[in-house]
């Protein structure tokens, strides 16, 4: 049998063109906004954009919203785009990337398509999912360049205090490393009209690197407005790098991020009145199971509940085939014995796809 192809990702072949069902459980981000729900008329619309690297209105504003100067700051296709780029520019060929388990899988193809030397350390479910930072030093050798994690954790959605952010960030600079932070599900806390202004883990330092985008929180994943920041000089390195893969951005999306970025605030409260109710199904479902544990997260758009017994590939054939409804199966990070619940969609489908969990549960018991 042949090596599995580095320069593929099997979960996102999945992603694209397995987990749609007509009850999907599987997606990790709001159900998408309509184009009608964006304040934006044609006049904001721009097909072209003076020359420079990244649009200017877009790069302040979330300059601004972050609390950084705009030299800090790169726009990207997607937060998939910002942590390829962030990692390009961290790594050369043999360097060492330092990265958490489970994890998403797209982190970790990336890093191995770059030619990196790739070590783990472990978020352990019987710890509640925590960074350790003790295992963090552990794990890091005089090789390691960066270190990676994510925060909220894709899968469990666990949030890690700034505390540990912050000593994991100084054990990254005691061993002359990066902490690389994803932070695209943060965007989901929603803990106040301005929640990720002053919260990322950039402020915790400058070996820090920070990730997110308009994609999981907002029901704007279609804008592909990702971004990376990072200290100046190693910004300029990111958008020279750009140059090799996306050159510019599509600009009626970048427009129009601009409009969701000074609208935010409107989109932001009705996700979250959305999030918060389908989240309270979710916790009373699973706090129906005998056959599910989960770690509870106090946020966001996912949990990662683990099946006592049975096998997940078994519960995701039945759920898809007689159920019609969709999970992300934890073999993709790592974890078979777990699966992740999205529940950012609709109510009522979000409701009427646990329901049929349940059921599927119940035909495997």
């Amino acid at each position: 049998m042949s090596a599995p192809d580095r320069r593929c990702s099997a979960y996102m072949e999945w992603a694209k063109l397995h987990a749609h069902a007509r009850f999907d459980l599987a997606s990790s981000g709001m159900a998408s906004l309509q184009l009608p729900s964006l304040p934006a008329t044609l006049d904001d619309v721009a097909l072209n954009r003076a020359a420079g690297y990244g649009y200017r209105p877009l790069i302040e504003r979330l300059a601004a919203r972050y609390g950084v100067t705009s030299d800090q700051v790169v726009t990207a296709t997607g937060t998939s785009m910002a942590n390829h780029l962030a990692l390009a520019a961290l790594l050369d060929p043999g360097d060492e990337v330092l990265v958490e388990r489970p994890t998403y899988g797209l982190l970790l193809d990336v890093a191995r398509y770059l030619g990196a030397t790739v070590r783990r350390f472990d978020r352990r479910s019987e710890d509640e999912f925590r960074i350790d930072p003790g295992a963090v030093a552990a794990a890091m050798t005089a090789a390691t360049r960066v270190v990676v994690v994510t925060n909220l954790h894709n899968p469990s959605g666990v949030r890690a205090p700034d505390e540990t952010l912050r000593r994991v960030a100084e054990i990254a600079r005691e061993g002359g490393a990066r902490l690389l932070v994803d932070e695209v599900y943060l965007e989901a806390c929603f803990d106040s009209a301005e929640h990720s202004a002053t919260r990322s883990a950039v402020h915790l330092g400058d070996e820090v690197v920070a990730t997110a985008s308009l994609t999981k929180a907002y029901g704007l994943s279609g804008l592909r407005c990702g971004w990376i920041l990072a200290p100046p000089p190693l910004a300029h390195r990111m958008w020279r790098l750009d140059d090799l893969f996306g050159a510019n951005a599509a600009q009626p999306a970048e427009s129009l991020s601009v409009v969701a970025l000074d609208h935010l605030g409107e989109i932001a409260a009705a996700a979250r009145g959305r999030l918060e109710r389908n989240r309270a199904h979710l916790a009373r479902f699973l706090a129906s199971r005998q056959d599910l544990e989960v770690v509870w997260p106090e946020a966001g758009t996912i949990a990662f509940p683990r099946l006592r017994s049975g096998r997940v590939d078994e519960l995701c054939r039945v759920l898809r085939e007689r159920y019609e409804t969709s999970v992300t199966p934890g073999s993709f990070f790592e974890a078979p014995e777990h699966f992740r619940i999205g529940v950012g969609g609709d109510e009522a489908e979000v409701e009427e796809g646990l329901v049929r969990l349940g059921a599927a549960l119940d035909d495997l018991a």
